[in-house]
């Protein structure tokens, strides 16, 4: 649980991710879209991706991936970030985090 903390407070969006996710594929590349620069973190390419995944489901992910943290804090999954996406309050998150300048 440390571990996922610190990783999700390194930059100011933050996403775990598996490589052969689809819903995490779309959520980075709403990101990228975006204009942002998400620090990206693959569990299925991490030694130690199990305690990850174990953490993050800890926080009420479910499914684990794709986590997304913002400005350090838990926002949610591919449904909840598609859905702030949609009423446009998740650019507003991403002014207030650093990660978006317009």
């Amino acid at each position: 649980m440390d571990r996922v903390a610190k990783l999700a407070t390194q930059r100011a969006v933050v996403i775990f991710s598996k490589s052969s996710c689809c819903m995490c594929h779309a959520v980075k590349r709403l990101f990228y879209e975006l204009g942002v620069s998400p620090a990206i973190y693959e569990v299925d390419e991490d030694p130690r991706g199990k305690e990850v995944e174990w953490a993050l489901a800890r926080l009420g992910c479910n499914p684990s991936v794709p986590a997304v943290f913002i400005g350090g804090k838990f926002v949610g999954s591919a449904n909840t970030v598609m859905t702030y996406h949609l009423n446009g309050s998740l650019k507003k998150m991403l002014r207030e985090a650093g990660a978006l300048w317009l």
